[in-house]
């Protein structure tokens, strides 16, 4: 998602409501308070080209469970683990979920093609089902 302070503002309260005690939560704000705007910048490419991976497999028709989506679901939850949190596959599930339950986030994958959201779920799941 692209940087907004008010949003971000609104975000964080939420994000430390939600998830303040969790060990994910404490290393991404660990890891926050070092990194410089160019920094911040660099995670979002690398989250966005990770997308653009499965995005690249919805427009050509193909299945989510097909190889290209879940290798551009592993290099999304690959990019989460690099930059942000340990996102091992069932908090990435967890995030799958919510892609499609907060219209936020919905509205962020619709944004870059209509029925991005469902796809990237869909890719996430099964991807998270090919590494059990």
């Amino acid at each position: 998602m692209s940087y907004n302070s008010n949003a971000a503002d609104s975000y964080e309260a939420e994000a430390k409501e939600r998830w303040g005690d969790t060990a994910e939560y404490k290393d991404s704000q660990k890891r926050l308070a070092g990194y410089s705007k160019e920094d911040i910048a660099k995670a979002q490419s690398a989250l966005q080209d990770a997308t653009n991976l499965v995005l690249a497999a919805f427009n050509e028709g193909l299945p989510a469970n097909s190889e290209r989506a879940m290798d551009g679901a592993e290099a999304h939850r690959k990019s989460i683990s690099d930059w942000w949190y340990d996102c091992n596959y069932q908090i990435h599930t967890g995030l799958a979920t919510m892609y499609l339950a907060d219209p936020r986030f919905t509205a962020h994958y619709e944004k870059q093609q209509a029925g991005l959201a469902k796809y990237i779920h869909d890719a996430i799941l099964a991807n998270a089902a090919r590494n059990s």
